[in-house]
Parts: C-alpha cells; structure tokens; sequence
C-alpha cells in the first residue's frame, strides 16, 4: 500500500497537481492580521449562552495603560472604534493594523484652570448622520461634533435654566430622540460639589427639536441606557453600591417611560466581584451585554443571567463594532474585545 501510495503521488507531482496528497494546510491568518494577548474568562451559567457566544471565544487584549476607559463606539465610516479616557480627558481612537491614537483631547473640560477628578467626555455616540455626540463631563452638556476633528456645538446644558450635573451615558432613538443620564461623576466632589444646581439625578429625553424633558429622578446613580430592539423597552443602570441593579421601563407612544421595574440585582455582589452597574448594549435578539461586577453580564430581556464575560476588572461599558458581531469592551486601564455569535440590535 505504502508503495502504491508512493506512486501515485509522483504521478500527480509530474502532473503539477501535487497539493492533493497533501494533508491540508492550516489556514492562515491574514498579512495583516494580530494575534493579541487574552485575559480574563467566559463564566457560562447556562446553555443559552452558546447561541451568543462560543464557549472557546476569547478575550482579547487590543491596548492597555489608559487611566479610566469609557464610551466605546463603532465608526462604520473608517471601520474604527473610539472610546473615551475621563481623567485624561481625552478620546482615543482604536483601528485594527494602525493601533491606539489621540482623536481628540480635551473632550470634556476645556476650562484653563487645572483639575482632578473625571474631566473628560464619558459616553459617546453617532447620530443619524454619523456624527460624534459626547457627554462631557467638566463642560457639563452634551455636544456634537459637526465634523470629524472639527468644532463641537452644544445640544443641551441646563435642566429649566439649571446647570446639568455630567451627562454620563446616552442613546438614540430611531426617531432622532436622544436619551441620557445625568448623575454627579464628573463634578469635583461630586454630589457634594457647590457647583452643583440640581438637588437630584436624572434620566431625560431630548427631542430633535431640542425640547428637554426629565423622565424620572427616582435613581440614585442613573449611568448606562439603552433601548430594546423594538425600542418598547428602556433599560437604564444605577451604579450605587447600595442599590446596583438595572431597570427597565415601559416606552409610550410619546417617548416618555413609565412603569419601572427591577431587571436585575447585582447589590449582594458588590465587594466580591469589581466593579458596578454600568454601561450597557443590547443584542438583535433582545439581550443585553451590561457591564457590572465581574465583566460584562449577559442578561435575558426577562432578567435571567446566562453568563459573564469575566475581565477580571472594573469594567465600564461596551460596543458593538465590525460587523456588529465583536463586542468591544473598555475596563479600567484596559481595551478588549471578543467575538459573540449574535449582532447588535440595529445591525
């Protein structure tokens, strides 16, 4: 057999067809491809999980030495991620093959007199036109970028003539509608700060048209928010340690909410696990992707905690990206990402 097997082959090598009594080659990875360091675990607590993400996807590591990174959003017009550094004030820019580089800096404070704390831009997101919108935490407003690099223009900064605290997170609504949270992160001292003109923490819609309209103050520390896939559903995250669970309200017809209720409870965790309730993304099929203690957890639209992506890190927030399938991930001094076997809703 051995020497029949031999024969053949130097039959098919004189034919110039050799490749086929090979055993096939492994497939290559492309020129420009990088194989980056991994970290941190996947926890599966339930099957389901599988049908989001592979068991054996990884974690990867794509740039670390940040101080606090935030806000992570897709731009599918340069196929790059930016994503926010608050005590830096600065956002960077992440593309695959070229690396980590300063986009923009300052991007939340631009005051001349020095100060500490979280200064910079937190939540980032595109409008309907592509555009970069910022929640800007020592300027206080959100704000919007009329082109990429170019000048930034005010969408909102007072609440009824009254300062907002630091906008903190946001998203749009199909119909234009931007939703976003206002607690006190990004004041000097915070709650404490005498700066501050609001006596609580908001969760407000703005309209196209530029009405302002406060949806609930019942929140502690409202942070991440994002809609169903249907947009029936507002989710929102309140990152207090004493109260660290994500809500869920109903939508009506007019864009307010009402009817909130407990999604999930992550209070008993707190200590145990880093971090808190914060960021938040949600997938075509309805789960949500939420940062909070231990990673980024996957919840159902019901509550149920399939599984972790465990970071190992006080992770802040998430995005969707590529082709809708990579979650990108910003924890602590570190960007990551993983591949997920669903898409971003809206993708």
């Amino acid at each position: 057999m051995k020497e029949l097997t031999l024969f053949i082959c130097t039959l098919l090598l004189s034919a110039g067809i050799w490749s086929a009594c090979r055993k096939p080659a492994e497939p290559e990875r492309p020129a420009s491809a990088t194989l980056y360091p991994t970290l941190g675990a996947l926890e599966r607590l339930d099957p389901r999980l599988d049908s989001l993400i592979a068991p054996e996807a990884r974690i990867e590591k794509l740039a670390e030495g940040f101080e606090w990174s935030e806000g992570p959003v897709w731009v599918p017009d340069g196929n790059y991620l930016l994503f926010s550094d608050i005590p830096q004030n600065a956002i960077f820019k992440w593309k695959e093959g070229e690396g980590i580089s300063i986009y923009m800096k300052p991007s939340g404070y631009s005051g001349e007199v020095t100060r500490g704390g979280e200064p910079g831009s937190n939540g980032l997101a595109l409008d309907e036109q592509g555009r970069l919108v910022l929640c800007e935490h020592g300027d206080r407003r959100i704000s919007r970028e009329q082109s990429p690099g170019g000048e930034k223009t005010t969408l909102v900064d007072n609440y009824q003539g009254k300062r907002l605290n630091s906008p903190n997170d946001l998203c749009f609504r199909s119909n234009g509608d931007l939703y976003f949270t206002d607690p006190p992160y990004g004041l000097p001292k915070g709650v404490e700060d005498p700066s501050r003109k609001l006596d609580f923490q908001g969760v407000y819609r703005l309209t196209p048209s530029g009405e302002l309209q406060l949806l609930t103050d019942e929140l502690s520390r409202p942070n991440g928010i994002g809609f169903s896939p249907d947009e029936k559903t507002l989710y929102v995250a309140n990152s207090d340690p004493e109260r660290a669970i994500w809500m869920r309200y109903d939508v009506t017809e007019d864009g307010r909410i009402e009817n909130g209720r407990v999604l999930f409870d992550a209070t008993s965790w707190v200590g145990q696990r880093a971090g808190l309730p914060d960021g938040l993304k949600v997938a075509a099929g309805g789960n949500l992707f939420a940062t909070g203690p231990g990673g980024v957890l996957i919840l159902t639209a019901e509550g149920e905690h399939l599984g972790t992506i465990l970071t190992g890190e006080a992770t802040a927030n998430c995005a969707w990206g590529g082709d809708g399938s990579v979650l990108y991930i910003t924890a602590d001094s570190y960007l990551l990402r993983i591949q997920t076997a669903t898409r971003g809703a809206g993708w």
